[in-house]
């Protein structure tokens, strides 16, 4: 018997996007999932194991929210406002313990100035 007709609450990656959407609100959409999905990633890089049952719910939150994430960062047009938003996306995949997605994302950052304060703070991006 259920008591609450409750269908599970809806992820803002998986939200449509009803219009065209401009730079600054697709990164600030970026920003969002990121956020929004941090929590799944750290219990990620926590685990030892990503095929753990256990954590299964939680890798397939993170895979779909950086899918969904890099998908809207591909589309905006500002250069800089793309690298922050990128950048966003790369500590997300750091906090999963992510490294091979990161490095693949930190090197599409064309901006000297995120990628030396990004390199600054996770310098195992720099190394191959």
């Amino acid at each position: 018997m259920q008591w609450f007709k409750k269908d599970a609450p809806k992820e803002i990656w998986d939200e449509p996007i009803e219009e065209p959407i401009g730079d600054i609100q697709a990164a600030h959409r970026i920003r969002a999932i990121c956020r929004s999905a941090a929590s799944s990633a750290e219990k990620i890089g926590a685990s030892a194991d990503r095929s753990q049952a256990k954590i299964e719910s939680e890798v397939e939150r993170y895979e779909r929210a950086a899918k969904v994430a890099m998908e809207i960062a591909m589309k905006i047009s500002d250069g800089l406002l793309r690298d922050a938003a990128v950048r966003q996306i790369v500590e997300l995949c750091l906090k999963a313990n992510h490294t091979t997605t990161a490095r693949t994302l930190f090197r599409a950052i064309q901006s000297k100035l995120i990628s030396d304060d990004v390199l600054k703070e996770h310098p195992l991006l720099g190394t191959a």
